[in-house]
């Protein structure tokens, strides 16, 4: 890649983020106005229903997106880390921003769909303090 092409992938990120941090910044809490590097913070301060950074993550999932980071910075109450490649292109982040535009209206209308997210995975919500507990490595599958 070299310098040059270092450089770049690092402005891409960071361009990227930013998008991401002002195009939300009205529907999510944003845990730091100040310019961002290759991440943005977020937070489910003012969510309604109960509604938590968790199942914000797990509802990403129906809308084909690997969630992003929560719970990180430990700093920040319900954070959600989100760190976007300098490879998306604009119509992805795009997308990814009317999937939580449209999970945080449905905070508001629907929050037992977002609570029991995700709903088109092959496997359903999992227990995380019982998976943390008694991990399974390996998969059954006789």
């Amino acid at each position: 890649m070299g310098p040059d092409g270092l450089k770049r992938v690092s402005e891409l990120a960071v361009l990227n983020a930013t998008y991401l941090k002002e195009r939300l910044k009205k529907t999510y809490a944003l845990a730091y106005d100040e310019p961002c590097m290759h991440e943005c913070v977020f937070s489910d301060k003012g969510f309604p229903n109960h509604v938590t950074t968790l199942d914000v993550a797990k509802r990403l999932m129906d809308f084909g997106f690997h969630p992003p980071t929560v719970y990180f910075p430990l700093v920040v109450k319900g954070a959600l880390m989100i760190e976007p490649t300098e490879t998306e292109s604009l119509e992805t982040l795009d997308a990814f921003v009317t999937a939580l535009e449209m999970i945080r209206q449905e905070a508001e209308t629907d929050p037992d769909n977002i609570k029991s997210a995700p709903h088109s995975t092959p496997v359903r919500r999992l227990n995380e303090v019982l998976a943390a507990k008694k991990m399974r490595l390996t998969a059954d599958l006789g």
